[in-house]
């Protein structure tokens, strides 16, 4: 895989990086990602395509495809934390925008684009288990240097360009900043999916409360017909002077949410149903990084 050298290296097989490839294909750009992880799976939890996102990825071709694995949003709904409408509006088409707003699971666009790639770019397209550890720029290129997961030299790659989607922690702008670190916002954050009975119509964005006492953000993102439910995304927020660790992986018990909750039932829904219904629940802080520092070498 060190060879011939690649006119576009890109560094992360996510979905930034899955894009951009689809993206350069169309554009007659040869490209290949290299992706730290062993085996691409999918993971996560929900995700909103606003409609200027979905207005990217139709042309790809690809918005009746996620269409058929998401669901169309049709408006929003703003509550206090009492139950009480404070506020609605329409989302997406219904707003009259041109391209619909979706809810879906992370993991499942995920493993979309990447099946999309090694259709349209062939299976070489992605290679897996290539840990970026450093690169070497020069007047004719840029030469990647890689690990395996086990710690193994890996074959080095050849670009004209890399452009680095390894997101917030990236290898690559580690290189450039390595002092940088992230920045904590001060709002923790969990995540969760719960099977449910649709809420409303069943295409409603919901906001409950606050950050300052507890905010919970809900939206569903599969149906099964056969049933009746629906999987529901929710994202509970609130201020914390705690800064914790960054790591999208840190799963947590639902003890450290449920009491942000306490007594929220309404007719509507029993929040704390909802939040204890999750079989795994995902701690988040919101932490950012310097704007203005370009990832493209």
């Amino acid at each position: 895989m060190s060879s011939p050298r690649l006119p576009v290296a890109i560094v992360g097989g996510g979905i930034a990086g899955l894009a951009l490839a689809l993206s350069l294909r169309d554009r007659g750009i040869t490209c290949r990602i290299f992706e730290a992880a062993p085996i691409l799976k999918e993971l996560g939890v929900g995700i909103t395509l606003l409609p200027h996102g979905v207005r990217e990825l139709n042309a790809l071709d690809l918005q009746e495809k996620i269409a058929g694995v998401a669901i169309e949003n049709s408006g929003s709904a703003f509550f206090n934390r009492f139950g009480q409408r404070i506020y609605d509006e329409p989302r997406g088409r219904t707003a009259g925008y041109p391209f619909p707003e979706f809810g879906i699971h992370r993991g499942r666009l995920h493993m979309l684009l990447y099946a999309e790639v090694v259709e349209r770019l062939g299976p070489d397209a992605v290679v897996t288990d290539r840990r970026c550890v450093g690169l070497d720029q020069g007047a004719d290129g840029v030469t990647l240097h890689f690990k395996t997961d086990g710690g193994a030299d890996a074959p080095p790659a050849f670009a004209e360009a890399v452009v680095a989607c390894d997101g917030i922690n990236s290898a690559i702008r580690k290189l450039y900043y390595p002092d940088e670190t992230v920045r904590y916002t001060g709002i923790n954050t969990w995540r969760g999916v719960t099977r449910h009975k649709p809420i409303f119509d069943g295409r409603t964005y919901i906001r409950i409360g606050s950050i300052k006492t507890g905010k919970i953000v809900i939206y569903p993102i599969v149906d099964y017909p056969e049933t009746g439910e629906q999987l529901i995304n929710w994202v509970a927020e609130i201020e914390s002077d705690a800064s914790i660790p960054n790591d999208w992986n840190r799963t947590t018990g639902s003890e450290r949410v449920l009491p942000l909750y306490k007594g929220w039932s309404f007719d509507w829904l029993d929040v704390e149903q909802l939040v204890a219904g999750a079989e795994t629940i995902f701690e988040y802080p919101m932490v950012e990084t310097l704007p203005g520092t370009a990832c493209i070498y």
